[in-house]
């Protein structure tokens, strides 16, 4: 099995994941960034399709030509089970056709709860006392999409987002690279990612 990590940032998620032994084999990036080191760093195929050539962070961002242009990439290395791991863009269509039910992200709250960029923010401003962090299949609705996997981590009187982020991170290093490869596990059994039974094709397709 083959996995694919999309990343934005400093790649500790991918770290986490290779610790874990998650058979990772492309690294793509949405702009330049340490996870690209890690990856080379690694042995492994590092791929930088850099959202500024689709309009970058403006409002003139090409998102489908951008996501086309990520699914091409990815598509070369052939991967089974695409892993958000602080991928900074949100992806249309062409990626969802391309990998259809195998693309995983993680999100650093209890999902339903607390969606969005700023879900560490919006947790202490809510005054809530446990938050946590989800392991979902991504959509196109963004973190709408069926939950693989959650824990909690308490809230503590005097957090701050950075120390309360911190500890929703080393929670997340340890919860998804676990979820990653049970999701493996269901797709090398012929089942769906969330366990359910694959789709019969159709009989004309069987005959």
């Amino acid at each position: 099995m083959r996995v694919a990590v999309l990343a934005s940032g400093s790649g500790t998620i991918l770290e986490a994941m290779l610790e874990a032994g998650v058979p990772v084999v492309v690294v793509l990036a949405d702009r330049p960034c340490r996870a690209l080191q890690v990856a080379e760093g690694a042995g492994l195929a590092a791929e930088l399709v850099d959202r500024r050539e689709w309009g970058g962070f403006s409002a003139a961002f090409e998102r489908a030509g951008y996501s086309g242009a990520v699914a091409a990439a990815l598509g070369r290395h052939a991967p089974d089970l695409v892993a958000m791991a602080g991928f900074g863009t949100v992806l249309d269509q062409p990626v969802h056709d391309a990998f259809p039910g195998r693309v995983l992200n993680t999100h650093p709250a209890l999902l339903p709860s607390f969606p969005g960029w700023h879900a560490v923010e919006d947790a202490l401003a809510a005054g809530v006392k446990v938050t946590g962090c989800t392991v979902h299949l991504a959509t196109l609705e963004m973190d709408a999409g069926p939950i693989l996997a959650q824990e909690a981590v308490e809230v503590l009187a005097d957090d701050t987002v950075a120390s309360l982020h911190e500890r929703i991170k080393r929670v997340e290093r340890r919860l998804y690279p676990q979820a990653v490869l049970r999701a493996l596990d269901e797709l090398a059994s012929g089942r769906t990612v969330d366990g359910s039974p694959a789709p019969r094709p159709p009989a004309e397709a069987r005959a």
